[in-house]
Formats: C-alpha cells, sequence, structure tokens
C-alpha cells in the first residue's frame, strides 16, 4: 500500500472516531439536558418577616415599613418575573421569648411561616438591653456587669434555639435570613469597651446557635449600623477621643436617656432623630442593601426546578 494512501484511511479513521466520540457527547449533553432540572424564577414570593421593631420599622421617618418594604423592592428589581408578598410580624420591645409567644399563640403567624418561600428575623437586641439596662446604666462593676451578660447569654441562646425550632416545626425548608444587633450609641460611647463587647458577644451568640440549623444565613450589620458614617479607623479614632472628655469610658442612665430624647439631631447620620435609637429610612435602606447581597448568594428561595 502506498504511503500517501495509508495516510488517508489513517485520516478517514480519527475523523470516524472524532465522529462516533462527538455524537455521544451531543447525545449525552441532549440527555442531561433533559434529565436535569431547570432552575426557573418563582412568579410569586411570599417573605415572611418576624421579630422586634427593626422588623415593625420602628424609626423609618418615611412610614414605609423598614427594611421589609425596601427588600420587596429590591427583589422584583432584580428578579423582574417575580412578585413579593410580604407579611410583617415585628412587634417593637420583643425579645425572643416573647417573639416565640406570638408565633405559639397566633395561628395565622404558623399558617404564614408554613408557606413562606423565605423568613426574615430580627431578634436579640431587647434581650441584651434587658442586661445592659440593668448592669451598665446603673453603673456596675465591670467584672459583675461581664458575669451578668455571661450568664445572659447562656439563657439567651436556650431561648433562641426554640424560637428556632418553632420556626422551623412550621417550616422545614425556606432559607431564613437572621440580622445581627447593633450598637446605638456607639458614636455617643466609642469608648465604653463593655457595650461594644457585649454587642459582638451576642452576635457570636446568636450566629453560634443558627450553625445547628439548615439554611439559616446570619447577616452582620454590626459596624455598618454601629459606625454610621465613621467608616474608617481614623475617624472613630477621633471620635473616641472627643467623647472620652465627655464620658471617661462610662455611661450613664441619665446620658442614655437624655440622648434619647433629644430630638432631630443624631452623631449616626443612619440612626434615628426621633429616639436615637433605631434606624432611620437611610439605615434601613443600608440594612436591606446588605440583607439581599446575602440573599443573592443563597438564591433557592427564588428558584423553582423544573
Amino acid at each position: 500500500m502506498k504511503p500517501g494512501f495509508k495516510w488517508l484511511i489513517a485520516m478517514i479513521a480519527l475523523l470516524a472516531i472524532g465522529g462516533i466520540g462527538w455524537f455521544s457527547y451531543q447525545q449525552h449533553f441532549i440527555h442531561h439536558s433533559i434529565t436535569s432540572p431547570q432552575r426557573v424564577e418563582k412568579k410569586n414570593v411570599k417573605l415572611v418577616a418576624l421579630g422586634d421593631s427593626l422588623t415593625h420599622g420602628q424609626g423609618d421617618e418615611q412610614k414605609q415599613g423598614g427594611y421589609v418594604s425596601i427588600i420587596k423592592q429590591k427583589i422584583e428589581h432584580r428578579y423582574h418575573k417575580t412578585t413579593v408578598t410580604t407579611v410583617n410580624y415585628g412587634v417593637s420591645g420583643d425579645r425572643s421569648d416573647q417573639i416565640l409567644d406570638r408565633l405559639d399563640s397566633q395561628k395565622q403567624l404558623r399558617a404564614d411561616l408554613h408557606s413562606a418561600d423565605v423568613v426574615t428575623m430580627t431578634v436579640g437586641g431587647n434581650d441584651l438591653m434587658q442586661t445592659l439596662e440593668r448592669d451598665v446604666l446603673m453603673q456596675s462593676t465591670s467584672s459583675s456587669v461581664q458575669k451578668s451578660i455571661d450568664q445572659a447569654q447562656v439563657t439567651y441562646q436556650q431561648k433562641l434555639a426554640k424560637l428556632f425550632n418553632a420556626v422551623r416545626k412550621e417550616n422545614p425548608h425556606a432559607p431564613i435570613f437572621v440580622m445581627s444587633i447593633y450598637n446605638p450609641f456607639y458614636t455617643y460611647f466609642p469608648d465604653v469597651a463593655v457595650i461594644n463587647n457585649a454587642v459582638v458577644q451576642w452576635n457570636q451568640a446568636t450566629a453560634s446557635t443558627m450553625k445547628n440549623y439548615h439554611y439559616m444565613y446570619f447577616v452582620d450589620i454590626n459596624h455598618l449600623m454601629s459606625y454610621g458614617q465613621y467608616t474608617t479607623k481614623a475617624q472613630r479614632e477621633q471620635l473616641v477621643q472627643r467623647e472620652q472628655a465627655v464620658n471617661h469610658g462610662k455611661v450613664s442612665q441619665s446620658r442614655a436617656l437624655s440622648i434619647m430624647s433629644n430630638k432631630d439631631h443624631n452623631l449616626n447620620n443612619l440612626i434615628s432623630t426621633d429616639d436615637n435609637f433605631h434606624p432611620n429610612h437611610r439605615g434601613y435602606e443600608q440594612i436591606a442593601n446588605r440583607l439581599f447581597k446575602s440573599m443573592e448568594r443563597h438564591d433557592d428561595w427564588e428558584f423553582t426546578k423544573e
């Protein structure tokens, strides 16, 4: 056989083998496409918000419902095929055990949780405030305050686990996004370490408890809301130097109450000037931004498989 003819036979064989391989690949691709479910945007998403005053939207001067109404707009803007229904079960002043009491006693709340595609929660701030008001604001010693916070943390985690269990009983699968707490007094008492440390400790307790549950995501807004416009270390150091001359590393109940009653002014531009404690509308926008980033990363709530 001539060399040129051998070369031609070899090329035909390679092409034939390649054709078989390409045919097999196409068949595999078609089979995979047919048998693998595709993620499709839901036409309707139900978001149930459960929690305290931050879920209620207290401090929102535009009276638009705080982060809950903002997150609805963000979802519908991002996912054009989706209409979002929100149900807001936020009650100002509620501790974790009081939120649980409402869940146990309100049939409609349980029904809404059962049918929710996604759940958002704010919890823990009032649990911690109960301890801080009793100890820090009453000028207790640092060691006794820390001991009290440690003891309260254990109780808080027990209550939080009961709350999470109750929510998961109604809905085992919907993603749950839990927002951290923050220090609303940071700009006035940036040098009072006991409050800053307590907030960090409380958030760690919440995040740690959440690890025992599937599809739960911690949304950290502590520094975002506590620092406000003081975003750099240099800015915060200047804030500390200025405040040390006033409070000398201590906080009194009278000064805290004075700050909260000082209308129309706050050193933190994300905090409401109505009570100098809760977020204003700009603050709720920032919270919603942080929440939405987490919801985009964990977006099973938005899609169904077909």
